[in-house]
């Protein structure tokens, strides 16, 4: 579970860095200057983390280096699809942590754990195949269209895809739980709705 917090926060880390970059290349359309912000914000964060006395752990040195690689990239090429692919790296990193079985459990109720841990594990695969799927559809915007598309097309992307396997993942184990629950012998289901501590069978 460790790996997969460390992946999350690396990945808002890593998207922010990337939002730096593409803010200030629209706004001068020069990047040089952009890519050299770009690349001094991710040396920032990690040297934050140092000066606090903080670890700094191996996903979060190959963020940084997804961030000097893909900027000097750009640099020598003068094409900012370079930056714009990085999260695409992140994404599949991402992706991976979540193939692990179960990683979805530590964020769901007791109930839950008890009653869909099945369905839990299928949302958990879910979750992992809408990160390789954000890391496929970045890299084709990245690399196939201009960068004013992919500032538009992304963020729109990634906030409704996760927002609707959100709603779905949750209704399909507070359905799934419901029903289970209902088709309990009776002392079975008093005890697991006392995991929840009250008479509604809600996940």
């Amino acid at each position: 579970m460790k790996s997969f917090l460390t992946a999350a926060r690396l990945l808002a880390l890593d998207l922010a860095s990337t939002l730096v970059f593409l803010v200030l290349f629209l706004l001068t359309h020069n990047t040089a200057l952009s890519v050299g912000l770009g690349i001094a914000f991710g040396v920032v964060q990690i040297g934050i983390q140092i000066a606090r006395g903080k670890r700094i752990d191996t996903m979060e040195w190959l963020s940084l280096f997804l961030v000097v690689t893909a900027g000097t990239a750009t640099l020598l090429t003068n094409d900012p699809r370079f930056v714009l692919f990085k999260p695409s790296v992140i994404y599949a990193i991402v992706g991976v942590v979540m193939l692990k079985p179960g990683w979805l459990n530590r964020y769901l109720p007791e109930i839950a754990q008890t009653v869909v841990p099945d369905v839990a594990v299928k949302v958990g695969y879910a979750w992992a195949a809408l990160m390789f799927t954000s890391a496929a559809v970045n890299a084709f915007v990245a690399l196939t269209c201009e960068i004013t598309t992919w500032a538009l097309v992304m963020p729109i992307f990634g906030i409704v895809s996760k927002i609707v396997l959100f709603l779905g993942g949750f209704a399909a184990m507070r359905l799934t739980a419901r029903r289970r629950i209902r088709a309990m012998p009776e002392a079975q289901r008093e005890a697991v709705l006392a995991l929840e501590g009250g008479p509604a069978p809600a996940v």
